[in-house]
């Protein structure tokens, strides 16, 4: 019988090399590295991904770190020396797929390039992501996470009307690129089984952003409408909202399918909302939104969340409340799915940290180790290169290593 600690992962046999830093190209390997892809991280000598030293450090190390980089062998290697990129050329001929999320045209001036890559590995997957993509007017503008968030159309409508916009709290732009990266890279290992070439895959942040954006664009196109910040309500679907509860807290209330209004309506005691043909279905409630979010929020405001909570699931409403990291570290149904999961650092603290998706009946992902120390492995893959002794240390004398 076949366990958990014997089947092949996935993604297993496959070799990614990644060349980039802190959010987007790593979040996409850590991504291929937990469905079992030996992920290659090159990083500069002596200071290694400025990750490293993002948010709270613990022991001279980022806790993000651990989650960001899992399942990765980091290798220190100078990008800008010559020797350094020989190297590159040397790993990524022997790559399934190569990651990078450098400014466009940077891998071109260190000869490591997709053309040059290409062609002495033609089967290589070369996925790129970058603030505006490859090619386009503002290809060469620095761009981060929060610009192409900007520029796609969420931080305009995130925040409260009239009020200046607000950001995401977390990378979201990054996360998002990374996963169409991911997409793009298994769209392009299909491909490759096929006709046996590899191809260039070109994610910008700014359009992995807007392709989120809904009806944004058509509705402007139709109608001339600039969709504007609403808070925490959902304009055009109704009811969706926040309410505030008796002992200050909030509840998050999504009523908006038609039998789950009725359903809401009567609980609330309000049967005559229920029975009304007007509100029969959204674009009805839609032009009712503040009468009936003012009622919600009239039965909302004279009760504790958890009773509010316990009463729409009896009635089958969805609802629930903003989790804080406190919330999730202890919530049955997380800890249930295995979405909290310990590893030991190597200072042998341990640290929570969530889990692996998606969620696969038959070859699921792996934790795995953490984010590993800077040049943990440079000797490693330098051996599986076939890298003599003496090589080695002119390089580490030279500090290319």
């Amino acid at each position: 019988m076949t366990t958990a600690t014997t089947r092949r992962l996935p993604l297993e046999g496959l070799k990614v090399l990644e060349l980039g830093q802190l959010i987007a190209g790593p979040f996409a390997t850590k991504l291929l590295g937990e469905f079992g892809a030996d992920v290659i991280k090159i990083e500069p000598p002596g200071t290694g991904d400025p990750l490293r030293k993002w948010r709270m450090i613990e022991d001279g190390t980022s806790l993000w770190w651990h989650v960001q980089t899992r399942n990765k062998r980091s290798v220190s290697l100078d990008l800008r020396s010559s020797e350094g990129q020989a190297l590159v050329r040397r790993l990524a001929g022997e790559a399934d797929v190569l990651v990078e999320n450098f400014r466009p045209g940077t891998l071109e001036t260190w000869g490591l390039g997709w053309e040059t890559l290409a062609a002495d590995n033609p089967g290589l997957i070369m996925a790129h992501i970058s603030g505006y993509g490859q090619t386009g007017p503002y290809r060469d503008k620095p761009g981060f996470g929060v610009i192409g968030e900007a520029m796609g159309g969420l931080r305009y409508l995130t925040g409260q009307p009239g009020e200046p916009s607000v950001r995401v709290g977390v990378s979201i732009g990054d996360s998002l690129s990374a996963l169409y990266a991911v997409i793009g890279t298994l769209l392009a290992l299909q491909e490759r089984q096929r006709s046996g070439l590899g191809q260039e895959i070109d994610v910008a942040l700014y359009e992995s952003v807007f392709a989120m954006m809904e009806s944004l664009l058509p509705e402007f196109d139709a109608s001339g409408e600039i969709r504007q910040p609403s808070g925490s309500a959902l304009p055009g679907i109704t009811p969706s909202n926040a309410y505030r509860c008796r002992d200050g807290d909030y509840v998050l209330i999504a009523g908006n399918g038609d039998s789950i209004f009725k359903r809401l309506m009567h609980e609330i005691g309000r049967p005559d909302l229920a029975e009304e043909p007007e509100l029969a279905h959204n674009d009805g409630r839609t032009r009712q939104a503040r009468m009936i979010d003012t009622a919600i929020e009239a039965w909302t405001h004279e009760r504790a969340r958890d009773e509010i909570l316990a009463r729409l699931d009896a009635a089958r409403v969805p609802a629930g409340f903003p989790y804080t990291a406190a919330d999730i570290a202890s919530d049955p149904h997380y800890l249930a799915r295995e979405m909290i999961q310990t590893f030991t650092r190597p200072s042998g603290k341990p640290l929570k940290v969530p889990g692996v998706l998606p969620k696969l009946s038959a070859t699921p992902g792996r934790l795995g180790s953490g984010g590993p120390e800077l040049g943990a492995h440079t000797e490693e893959v330098l051996d599986e290169l076939g890298i003599d002794a003496d090589t080695r240390a002119k390089l580490r004398q030279a500090g290319i290593i």
